[in-house]
């Protein structure tokens, strides 16, 4: 019961935040969902059994499949979290914040002349 409590809050606190504008809310829904299908796939394992593996095999030895497919919803949630942080450091213009936008070496660089901005009429 309290599992599935969880879960369901997890999940609603999600998909509120991916409905909600901006991108960084988007981030934090997408980390939440992907806590929610991890307390599900841990919970598909069977949350009573807990002796190991390794001691000894009998009715109440842990599965070890579910564990394996949770700690790899973890890494696969983890490189598309990093991803989309990465998309939201880039921002809406597609370019880093840290970029130089003349795409030269920060001395004039292309579209200027004497230091003032070029307007596109010659004199």
């Amino acid at each position: 019961m309290s599992t599935a409590f969880v879960v369901g809050v997890l999940v609603a606190a999600g998909v509120f935040l991916l409905l909600r504008p901006g991108l960084l809310r988007v981030v934090l829904g997408f980390v939440l969902l992907g806590h929610a299908v991890n307390v599900v796939l841990l919970a598909a394992g069977g949350l009573d059994r807990r002796t190991p593996a390794v001691e000894e095999v009998g009715p109440d030895t842990a599965d070890p499949l579910p564990q394996a497919f949770v700690l790899t919803a973890i890494v696969i949630t983890f490189g598309i979290t990093v991803h989309l942080l990465g998309l939201l450091r880039r921002g809406p213009g597609g370019q880093a914040h840290g970029a130089d936008p003349t795409g030269g070496d920060g001395i004039g660089g292309a579209g200027r002349a004497g230091g003032r901005p070029t307007t596109g009429r010659r004199r």
